[in-house]
C-alpha cells in the first residue's frame, strides 16, 4: 500500500489487518515515491498480490515541488514494477479530477481538473488504466469526494470545526457559498476493499465514492453544533477559500452501488458524532 501513513491509508491498513491481510505499508519515511527507481524497487520488494495506491503529493510552490508531486500522483512506473501474481491495483483518485457541475457527477463526466492537484490525479488515473490494460492487471479508480473522519489533517475543515467546539475558537468561513459531498472515511475504506476483492469488476473501471448529498460549510458547522452540544463561533468571509471551491460538488454513486454493492452507511451527523467521540 502506498500512502499508508496518510489519513485514508491509516484507516485502510487497520481494516485490512483486522480482516487478516498481510499489509506492507509504504510511507514517505520508507521510500521516496517521486524517485521512480526507488519506488519500483519498493514495490518489487513487497511482491504484492493486491496494490492500494493511496499516495498523494500536494506541494507545488516551486518547480522541484511540482515535479515531485507530479511523479507521486502519476507513478507511471507502478504497474511495470508489479509481479505477475498481482491481481489488482486500486487507486484512490479525487473528485477534483472533474470540472465543477450543477448536477450530480457521473463517471462519464469530462475530465477538466480543478487545479494542479486535480490535474496530476487525473493524469495518474489515465496512466494507470492504460498501463494496467497493457499488462493485463485489473485496475480500479475510486474517485473519492470529500473524505472526513478521525485522524484527518488538523488544518482541514472538520478537524478545525471540532477543535473550535472543544476550545471555543472561531471557524473562518469563505465569503462565497461552498458545498461538498462529505463521505465517511470508513465507507471509503470499505469501497477500497470491495474493489480489491471483486474479480468481476470491469478492467480500468472508475467509480465515484460519495453520498450523493452535498452540504454547505455553514450547514456542516450547524450539524457539528448539534452533535457536540456546543456553540461554534464563525467568521464569515474570513477564509480566502480555495480555487476549487464551488456551490455544487456532489456525486452520483449509482455505479458503485451497482457494480460493487457499495453504499455509504454513515451520514454526516453520525460521522461527525463519531469523529467528536474519537477525540
Amino acid at each position: 500500500m502506498t500512502g499508508a501513513g496518510g489519513f485514508v491509508g491509516r484507516h485502510l491498513a487497520e481494516r485490512l489487518e483486522r480482516d487478516g491481510w498481510h499489509v506492507t505499508g509504504l510511507t514517505r519515511r520508507d521510500v521516496d515515491l517521486a524517485d521512480p527507481v526507488a519506488g519500483a524497487a519498493a514495490v518489487r520488494d513487497a511482491d504484492p498480490d493486491v496494490v492500494f495506491a493511496l499516495a498523494a503529493g500536494r506541494s507545488r510552490a516551486t518547480p522541484a515541488e511540482r515535479a515531485a508531486t507530479t511523479a507521486v500522483n502519476t507513478s507511471p512506473w507502478l504497474v511495470d514494477a508489479l509481479p505477475d501474481r498481482c491481481r489488482a491495483v486500486v487507486r484512490l483518485g479525487s473528485s477534483t479530477e472533474y470540472a465543477a457541475a450543477a448536477h450530480p457527477l457521473t463517471e462519464d463526466a469530462a475530465l477538466e481538473p480543478r487545479g494542479f492537484f486535480g490535474a496530476t490525479k487525473a493524469a495518474g488515473s489515465l496512466l494507470l488504466q492504460a498501463t494496467a490494460a497493457e499488462r493485463g492487471v485489473r485496475a480500479a479508480v475510486l474517485r473519492a469526494f470529500q473524505v472526513y473522519g478521525p485522524g484527518d489533517h488538523p488544518t482541514r475543515l472538520v478537524p478545525v470545526v471540532m477543535a473550535a467546539a472543544r476550545t471555543g475558537g472561531t471557524v473562518a468561513l469563505p465569503a462565497r457559498l461552498s458545498r461538498r459531498d462529505w463521505v465517511w472515511v470508513g465507507d471509503v475504506v470499505d469501497a477500497c476493499v470491495r474493489a480489491a476483492v471483486d474479480d468481476g469488476l470491469p478492467p480500468g473501471v472508475v467509480l465515484n465514492i460519495g453520498t450523493g448529498v452535498q452540504t454547505s460549510t455553514e450547514e456542516l458547522v450547524a450539524t457539528a453544533e448539534r452533535v457536540t452540544g456546543r456553540p461554534i463561533a464563525t467568521a464569515p468571509g474570513a477564509h480566502p477559500g480555495r480555487g476549487w471551491d464551488t456551490a455544487d460538488w456532489v456525486c452520483d454513486p449509482a455505479r458503485a452501488r451497482r457494480l460493487l454493492g457499495w453504499t455509504p452507511t454513515v451520514d454526516l451527523a453520525d460521522g461527525l458524532a463519531r469523529t467528536w467521540a474519537a477525540g
